[in-house]
């Protein structure tokens, strides 16, 4: 116990530290963010962009999809260009057009290697010089420099319009024509994109060499290459790794450890009986495979459209349909069937942990469990009209999509999930209670399912604190307070708590061992994970310390991993402790499968882009999207359908519950993914790479690039690794669709009036 609580008192030293770091790298990125002009203009007084404008054009990027069109500064989606490298390049061409028929009546491609060695030299200098001017917020640009502007202006006007000649690429982009309807959005669109650009190529004030995002995108015309600190702090991430895992196997090696009790002769939850609460949480779980079948069907629609643009195997389906609405479905869905799961597994546990059901404690989880799915269909609906009907930003912003991925609802919903979250909280801290009060080994296990539930609702929060107005880089610094703080960081820490408290309510573990190992590796996790948030930031326009410390404590956050293996044999040997125990093997099997995917997910493809060096090349592109898909249904996918699993064999007739269904269902979907990862997403973008570190960003991005025949032959690939990915899905919706049937078990006598299970 003395151990234990040094442990719980290093865990809140870390937190505090860590979180104090955090917030002064934000103050420092809320300070040296690119500025926003006032107005941008050239040497003889002509207005490009006026004030306003390049705030309005985010806002008006937002509205039209956003972070689901395309990225800006390499976050988003993948299919259309990184609008930031794509402006970029064509300013720089434009430009060394300009000068070559000014000084030479030629086009640049018809002049020798002298002439075209000096106009590419005019180039870099001309774009890197910052002309900023922080007293009256005027960005000035040579005349030649304001002609390339324009042009790129109409060519961005007409695409975002319905310039028929630009209806090819729209179709390679997956944009429908009109996506902003309103003249005055577009011309300040242009703007946003210039701005970013900017920002991603003028030199900081007293730097030489280092723009705002630290040289990123990639581009050789304009001088942007990786800065040495790029390339320093990844080989010191890479060295403190090794370091790290050396020193946790050294730890391990030379730690007794106490072995699993002798497993009880028979199932100790055999004999419980839910409570009212309990088995209305049941519903919860098959709203969460009907999310599952949702997200899933939306993902293959908009894998389909990185090859027809506009079309499902010829269907028009584009014009109900379109792109930006498939994926932000997809995307959003994935978070919040998961993060579904959880909470009902955690209303479920907290009566079968104290023993005690609380005074309306099931009119409560009824009533979150429609205001719930209330924000799941409101949300959706009015995010998919807003797009279709072109409502603007305002209603974006507040009702509709926000363009942010994995955080795409609008304000209102926001604001009622997280009272909804608060809400949980409450249910789940009633339950507990009678548990938090007495002493007992699993005490300090059942103080971290509750704190982590503090913090789920808690930093919900972080999604309210951005405005409708706010500066790119603060958006982009609070989103990831989200989605990796909230979804990767404290939803973790409470799934593997349940787990631990799971296994030790089934006689597996000894409670003392489980206690401290949660809160030893809790400690592990936060310590490395808080500040890992930074590794996200490395470009977004933040300062260069930013990639010091993200890519230094990303490293970290692999070391744990490193005995992943360990585990999962572990849980493995448990789940034949005993003949009992076989009940329980396909939730079992599942923990699994989640360390398999932590390590080949989280660890293995997570690092290969995750150093700053890796990144600088890599961010945007496909290895991110594999990563993406094998670390969020890999591991976080797979935990909450081994907690749904385990919930529902206490919620349904044991007649009904069928094993034959499970074993294909596990094996496709874990089969399933390993092939849509490894031979579709990954190769992609290996070959993405390449295009990116040979000629720059904006070329892996290309339609060139990304509608070629090797691409689009990497698309059809996900075909059969989707094929088996389905069965599994349409096995779990089989396997639900007969507990349904079979209707409720018997609910017998509730566990209030018994005793909670013992550890």
């Amino acid at each position: 116990m003395h151990a234990t609580r040094k442990l719980w008192t290093w865990l809140a030293v870390i937190c505090v530290l860590s979180f104090a770091v955090l917030g002064w790298v934000g103050s420092e990125i809320y300070v040296k963010a690119p500025p926003i002009p006032n107005q941008v203009a050239s040497t003889q007084g002509e207005v490009l962009f006026s004030a306003g404008q390049v705030q309005r054009g985010q806002e008006a990027w937002l509205s039209a999809g956003g972070q689901q069109l395309g990225t800006v500064w390499g976050h988003g989606a993948y299919l259309a260009p990184d609008w930031s490298a794509d402006w970029l390049h064509r300013e720089a061409l434009a430009l060394r057009e300009i000068w070559a028929q000014r000084d030479y009546r030629k086009s640049f491609g018809q002049l020798d290697a002298g002439q075209q060695g000096r106009l590419n030299a005019l180039l870099k200098v001309e774009m890197r010089r910052n002309t900023y001017d922080a007293a009256s917020g005027v960005i000035t640009l040579s005349p030649e420099r304001a002609e390339a502007v324009q042009q790129l202006a109409r060519h961005y006007e007409g695409l975002f319009g319905e310039a028929p000649a630009l209806d090819k690429l729209r179709e390679q982009y997956a944009m429908n024509a009109n996506s902003l309807p309103d003249p005055a959005d577009r011309q300040a669109l242009a703007a946003f994109f210039f701005w970013s650009a900017w920002s991603a190529t003028t030199d900081r004030p007293g730097d030489t060499d280092l723009s705002y995002t630290s040289n990123w995108p990639h581009e050789p015309l304009v001088g942007n290459t990786p800065t040495a600190g790029t390339g320093i702090w990844s080989i010191a991430s890479v060295l403190l790794m090794i370091a790290a895992i050396a020193a946790m196997i050294f730890f391990h090696a030379t730690s007794k450890e106490q072995g699993d009790p002798t497993p009880p002769k028979a199932d100790p939850l055999f004999d419980l009986k839910p409570t009212p609460s309990m088995r209305a949480t049941r519903k919860y779980f098959f709203v969460v495979i009907g999310l599952i079948l949702a997200q899933v069907g939306m993902g293959v629609i908009t894998a389909h459209y990185a090859v027809e643009g506009k079309s499902f195997f010829g269907f028009p389906l584009a014009e109900v349909l379109p792109y930006v609405v498939s994926r932000t479905i997809h995307t959003q869905f994935a978070v919040l069937w998961i993060a579904t799961a959880w909470l009902a597994t955690g209303l479920y546990i907290a009566p079968a942990i104290s023993g005690h059901e609380p005074k309306y404690q099931k009119l409560g989880v009824n009533v979150l469990f429609y205001a719930l799915l209330f924000i799941v269909v409101g949300s959706t609906v009015t995010g998919w009209l807003g797009t279709l009907q072109h409502l603007g930003s305002n209603f974006g912003f507040w009702v509709g999509n926000q363009g942010l991925e994995y955080t795409s609802m609008g304000r209102v919903w926001q604001i009622l999930l997280f009272i909804g979250l608060l809400f949980w909280v409450t249910l789940l801290g009633r339950g507990l209670l009678p548990a938090l009060k007495k002493p007992s080994e699993s005490r300090g296990l059942i103080a971290m399912v509750f704190l982590a539930a503090l913090c789920i609702g808690g930093f919900y929060a972080t999604s309210l604190v951005w405005g409708q107005h706010t500066h790119y880089s603060i958006i982009e610094y609070w989103r990831w307070w989200l989605v990796h703080l909230w979804v990767e960081g404290f939803f973790e820490v409470f799934a593997t708590a349940v787990i631990a408290l799971l296994f030790t309510r089934l006689g597996l573990i000894h409670a003392a061992t489980a206690n401290a190992a949660i809160v030893l590796e809790t400690m592990v996790f936060l310590f490395a994970g808080i500040l890992g948030t930074l590794h996200h930031l490395y470009f977004t326009g933040t300062p260069t310390s930013v990639i010091a410390i993200g890519s230094m404590f990303s490293a970290l956050e692999v070391v744990p991993l490193a005995m992943i293996g360990i585990e999962a044999w572990r849980n493995y040997q448990r789940s034949k402790a005993a003949p009992w125990v076989q009940a329980y093997k396909w939730p079992i099997l599942c923990f699994i499968a989640v360390g398999f995917w932590n390590v080949v997910g989280a660890g293995v493809l997570g690092f290969s882009v995750n150093t700053p060096i890796a990144l600088y090349y890599m961010q945007g592109m496909n290895l991110t999207a594999a990563h993406g898909h094998a670390a969020l249904f890999g591991v976080y996918g797979m935990l909450g359908i081994g907690l749904l699993l385990f919930c529902l064999r206490g919620l349904s007739s044991p007649a009904a519950w069928s094993d034959r269904l499970l074993q294909p269902m596990f094996w496709s979907l874990n089969i399933g993914l390993g092939m849509m990862v490894f031979i579709s997403l990954v190769p992609a973008g290996i070959y993405q790479a390449w295009a990116s570190i040979t000629r720059g960003v904006w070329y892996a991005r290309s339609a060139e690039v990304v509608h070629s025949r090797l691409m689009e032959t990497f698309v059809w690939l996900r075909v059969p690794g989707d094929i088996v990915f389905s069965i599994g899905v349409f096995c779990l919706a089989l396997f639900a669709w007969r507990l349904l049937a079979a209707g409720r078990r018997a609910p017998g006598k509730a566990i209030s009036t018994g005793r909670p299970i013992k550890a």
